[in-house]
């Protein structure tokens, strides 16, 4: 066997396909690397059936990510070539193997990979979400099956860490979700507002991402007929590609006659559009029914824009902790009231003063770290 020369080989969504999960395995590497580990990706050759993926596609139309070595090896549900990727992994003779789990739809593949890499290579998971969003009956099959094959998770946020505690007695280790380090730079906001065609003078509350039905999209739309929403100078900015049909929220924002306060931005943003929504807006709203963690809020933490998140573990444990915004009840009189209340001059300074003070706790720099050396002790 060769001389081990690779750190990390990290499997899951990278480039070209898009999304959070893609840029966060490359903001990763980044960061192992900066601290001299060696680093490689392998990510899809074919990710989902067409038919199963709902957006308008899943390949980006960025630039590829500089000094990142990525490689397209895998197709993600026929098996004929899993055990070649592992004779693949077997030549490369990393260290260790990080497998990005965010679905139980992976653990096949992952599983069958796993099984087949030597057993002196040590296998890590790394996890987004254990209990999906959108359950079905052999979702704890499959995510026991996967578990299995692996030496010890590493986790984004401590519900996520909870819930495969409870499925595996294999070490478990507590992260955070960290801010981009690649995102653009915020732009004055009076130009922003010029660029998006609202007021100066209109607060603006912003829901953001790709739109799921787990995200209760339609909360925060009825908060927008609840006193006070309804009778002041605030708009809702709806900004994401939808994964379903967006007619019933439009056909809801009509029934409500809401139309002129509700503006509708369904399409997927880069990352010079995110800079320009979230430099407009004045608070971030995520009124989601379920969530083990979100990509939003990292976003909403580096733009400095205070938040509001459903009472639920994933979401509301950085924000509690931060001082960085508010949590509130399903309820949309509720929703609106918090966002009322969130917009008072006094409470937001008192918010972004919070933003600012925390900021650099959620660096990929020290996340990595962190990481790293809890591997180390596996």
């Amino acid at each position: 066997m060769s001389n081990k020369t690779l750190d990390y080989l990290i499997i899951g969504p990278a480039y070209p396909y898009r999304g959070g999960i893609s840029d966060t395995q490359h903001e990763l590497a980044k960061a192992l690397q900066e601290q001299g580990k060696t680093v490689k990706l392998i990510t899809f050759t074919t990710l989902y059936p067409e038919f199963l993926f709902p957006g308008s596609s899943p390949l980006s139309l960025a630039k590829a990510p500089k000094a990142i070595i990525i490689k397209q090896y895998i197709h993600a549900y026929l098996p004929f070539g899993w055990k070649k990727v592992a004779k693949k992994i077997n030549e490369l003779n990393p260290t260790t193997v990080v497998f990005r789990y965010y679905t139980p739809f992976l653990a096949p593949v992952y599983g069958v990979i796993a099984k087949n890499i030597n057993s002196l290579i040590k296998k890590i998971a790394l996890v987004d979400n254990w209990i999906p969003h959108e359950t079905k009956i052999w979702d704890s099959f499959l995510n026991i099956y996967f578990g299995k094959q692996m030496d010890g998770f590493t986790t984004l946020s401590d519900n996520v860490a909870r819930q495969v505690k409870k499925d595996s007695l294999k070490p478990v280790w507590t992260g955070f979700h960290p801010i981009s380090s690649s995102l653009s730079d915020p732009i004055n906001k009076s130009l922003a507002r010029k660029r998006i065609s609202v007021s100066e003078k209109t607060k603006v509350v912003l829901f953001f991402g790709l739109i799921r039905k787990y995200k209760g999209l339609e909360l925060i739309i009825k908060a927008f007929n609840e006193t006070p929403l309804n009778n002041n100078n605030i708009v809702l900015y709806i900004a994401g590609e939808c994964y379903e049909n967006p007619k019933k929220y439009i056909d809801l924002v009509t029934h409500l006659g809401i139309s002129d306060r509700i503006i509708f931005d369904l399409t997927f943003k880069n990352s010079k559009e995110i800079a320009l929504i979230f430099s407009a807006s004045d608070i971030v709203a995520q009124t989601y029914h379920t969530a083990t963690q979100s990509g939003v809020t990292p976003l909403a933490y580096f733009y400095q824009k205070p938040i509001l998140v459903s009472n639920i573990k994933g979401l509301r444990t950085p924000i509690e902790n931060d001082k960085t915004g508010e949590w509130t009840s399903k309820e949309p009189k509720e929703i609106a009231a918090n966002i009322k209340n969130m917009l008072e001059d006094n409470n937001y300074m008192r918010y972004q003063k919070n933003l600012i003070k925390v900021k650099n706790d959620y660096l990929w720099s020290s996340f990595a770290k962190k990481w790293d050396t809890f591997i180390k002790t596996i």
